[in-house]
């Protein structure tokens, strides 16, 4: 290694079969399925157990299916998250209200806090065998005498350096990932669009199903997840963010709900969030490369899209599959991620263009349901792949 250095170690070893940076859903998933086939691994995060993070929620059916198959879905019905069976589409005054059929053997959907979901899994991985250390402030990537990454350097709590080291590092902390900043990731593909959204929770909402409203120029949505509560959202462009921020995320919020869904704003307009309002200015859409030599990207860390699909962290939990498949098929001490981006691609790169189009705002309602069918389909050859996934290692512990 070029470089040798005294620090401690960051967790309890110094060596792994692999290491993950970040433990949301994308890492910790990966971890875990690393762990429940005998892999060495070493699961990072700058924040501690539990915290919450910004999210769209809603587990799309593809989600679900593999957290069933992984033995975490009945965790997330106990805790008790409120099963969906139907999603109601608002076009303006026109509602086109849909049943959820079974298929795959999932018939419904499921909306955890992240409070909840993110638990679940780091629980899932430690059960695995992974080692969890929290607190952990990754700088940098170590590189062997040949430049391959073998490792991280990191902050551990306030001041102390550490290292660990592995064959192969893997950047699951979000789409400003200082993994993929450190390998030199590319970024492969990018869309222009953003949107902007601004959510709170409240209580007294229905329980049963997933409403979205579009209007020209805004959306909304009301998604019913743990404790009684229905995250209630509205997204707008993110140049009209921009331009009206400064009236602050109560007024903003009520504006936007008004013009997308006023029966909604009917129902809240003498009420306040129970925990304040969080919002997201908007970023555009991208795909980096997803792996080089001992690293790999999953989650937003390599494929970001818009919220306005509310699909990420199905997508989290399909590539975190996808990704530790292509490490599980090579050998531990060189494993290779080069089968794992082309079909990550191809599930996601026409998701994602999509998306962009919805996110842009610059659209009629007409055409904003062909985009709408346009995503259904890029879905339905998801959920297929999804579902033809043979588990050996995936199975319940």
């Amino acid at each position: 290694m070029t470089t040798r250095s005294p620090e401690r170690p960051v967790g309890r070893r110094r060596e792994y079969d692999a290491i993950v940076v970040g433990a949301r859903p994308a890492g910790a998933s990966t971890a875990m399925l690393l762990g429940r086939a005998g892999r060495k691994v070493l699961l990072v995060d700058r924040a501690e157990y539990g915290t919450d993070t910004l999210s769209t929620h809603a587990l799309m059916r593809a989600g679900v299916m593999q957290l069933h198959r992984w033995g975490l879905l009945d965790t997330v019905r106990r805790m008790p998250t409120p099963p969906i069976r139907r999603t109601v589409f608002h076009y303006g005054d026109d509602a086109v209200d849909l049943a959820l059929r079974e298929q795959h053997g999932v018939g419904e959907l499921y909306a955890p806090r992240r409070t909840v979901l993110d638990r679940i899994v780091v629980d899932a991985a430690r059960a695995a065998g992974v080692e969890v250390v929290w607190g952990v402030r990754v700088r940098d990537v170590l590189r062997d005498d040949t430049g391959r990454v073998c490792g991280i350097r990191a902050r551990v709590g306030t001041a102390t350096e550490a290292v660990a080291t592995a064959p192969i590092v893997i950047g699951a902390d979000g789409m400003r990932s200082t993994i993929a900043t450190a390998v030199g990731a590319t970024t492969e593909h990018e869309t222009t669009a953003g949107s902007a959204f601004i959510y709170g929770y409240y209580a007294g909402l229905g329980s049963d199903r997933y409403d979205w409203f579009f209007r020209p120029g805004a959306s909304a949505g009301v998604i019913p997840t743990n404790d009684g509560l229905a995250n209630v959202f509205v997204g707008l462009p993110a140049a009209r963010f921009a331009a009206e921020r400064h009236q602050g995320a109560k007024e903003m919020f009520a504006t936007v709900l008004a013009q997308s869904a006023p029966e909604v704003a009917h129902a809240l307009r003498y009420r306040m969030p129970v925990s304040g309002f969080r919002s997201f200015p908007g970023h555009p859409g991208f795909l980096r490369r997803a792996h080089g030599p001992g690293w790999a990207l999953v989650g937003d860390a390599g494929s970001f899209k818009d919220p306005a699909t509310a699909h990420g962290i199905t997508d989290a939990l399909r590539d975190a599959e996808l990704l530790a498949r292509a490490l599980l098929d090579s050998p531990a001490g060189a494993p290779d991620a080069s089968s794992y981006q082309a079909i990550r691609d191809e599930l996601s790169r026409p998701f994602l263009d999509a998306t962009a189009r919805a996110a842009s705002f610059e659209w009629t309602l007409d055409e904003l349901r062909a985009i709408h069918l346009d995503l259904k389909r890029v879905t339905d050859r998801e959920n297929e792949l999804v579902a033809r996934l043979s588990d050996p290692y995936a199975l319940a512990a």
